[in-house]
């Protein structure tokens, strides 16, 4: 199976949590919406701390909860590891202490990862002898996370585990994050309403708004649905390409990156030549040329595509959504009036011009 299958109701005062998902236990499944939408919600009925009166989950090939049939595992039968926005270490005890205290949380039959796979894993060794109080917020997340992972959890839950963190510890921390499900393979649900963090981690996503599932599929999937400008505010809309980088112009400042035998190029990235890279092309940086595009042009990334679908746009009411094809998909916001003065449709080739901002 493979998969999480979760299906829970709550009736709050003015607000009914209503959600039905289902995703696949593999690398990093995002879990985005705005405050208050209900995705700390989803994650506490998923690790057992809430329990939603009507609900059902099976993770992989167990049931969790089916109240239909009396079934509730507690929290820990479910085997998950929980990082929360604070760190919640044990503030009398070292930073060892801390992450031995993670292991007697498994029992010795279940333990499949080690201390010093995780130490090395997260560089936690200098932090050893250390107390809580000594260690900075990145730090603290760190042995947060490394405490978690000692448990041998099946799945790791992580709520908003950078929002108390200024933007250099984020920068520092997310990388840690990224090597989790590629040298552990444990599936990670990451809840944030930060869309930067979940462009840099997430394979997959469900977007949650107002309580119930708006979209769910893969990440690039999601984000190139016409209808995306009605679930998430209009500078969040934009395709995600993955790219690998080509090479280096350190004499411009630029990194050409290459996807689908098309090339863009970006702002020099700190990234050796062959490493992957996602990038994100907002619709609204996005214009269109019918025709053959000038010979001389200041712009520099510009990319055959097919137009594939067409749509108003939800959030804007002089503007149409161009759904393209450049070897993956590609959205573009334009206006009505262009819109028809181009006479655009679906199966025509355009060019796109725009400009590219890089997420590592």
């Amino acid at each position: 199976m493979n998969r999480l299958d979760a299906r829970f109701h709550i009736d709050y005062p003015g607000f009914r949590f209503d959600v039905a998902c289902t995703v696949p236990l593999d690398g990093t499944i995002a879990v985005f919406g705005s405050s208050g939408s209900g995705k700390t919600t989803l994650l506490r009925c998923i690790a057992g701390l809430t329990r939603a009166p009507s609900g059902f989950l099976q993770f992989d090939e167990a049931v969790w909860q089916d109240d239909a049939h009396g079934i509730f595992l507690p929290v820990e039968q479910r085997h998950v590891g929980v990082v929360f926005q604070e760190a919640r270490l044990f503030s009398h005890l070292t930073v060892t202490q801390n992450l031995k205290y993670g292991m007697k949380r498994s029992h010795l039959s279940r333990r499949r990862i080690a201390f010093d796979q995780v130490s090395e894993l997260l560089e936690l060794e200098p932090l050893f002898q250390r107390g809580v109080s000594h260690l900075s917020g990145g730090e603290q997340q760190r042995v947060a996370i490394g405490r978690a992972l000692l448990t041998s959890p099946q799945l790791l839950l992580m709520d908003e585990p950078l929002a108390s963190l200024d933007q250099q510890r984020k920068k520092e921390i997310i990388p840690f994050i990224q090597r989790l499900t590629r040298e552990l393979s444990i599936p990670v649900l990451y809840v944030s309403h930060d869309l930067n963090e979940i462009l840099q981690l997430a394979d997959h996503m469900v977007l949650i708004k107002e309580g119930r599932v708006a979209a769910t599929g893969p990440i690039q999937e999601v984000f190139a649905r016409l209808d995306l400008p009605g679930l998430v505010e209009s500078n969040m809309v934009g395709a995600i390409l993955e790219t690998r980088i080509a090479e280096h112009e350190p004499q411009f400042g630029l990194t050409r990156v290459e996807f689908w035998g098309q090339s863009l190029f970006l702002p020099q990235q700190a990234l050796p030549p062959g490493a992957p890279l996602r990038v994100q092309i907002l619709s609204r940086d996005v214009s269109l040329v019918v025709g053959a595009p000038p010979a001389t042009s200041s712009v520099l990334n510009t990319l055959e595509a097919t137009i594939v679908e067409v749509s108003e746009s939800p959030s804007d009411q002089y503007a149409v959504e161009v759904k393209l094809d450049v070897g993956c998909p590609l959205l573009a916001m334009i206006t009505r009036k262009s819109f028809h003065h181009l006479r655009l449709r679906p199966g025509q080739k355009v060019y796109a011009h725009f400009k590219a901002v890089a997420l590592s």
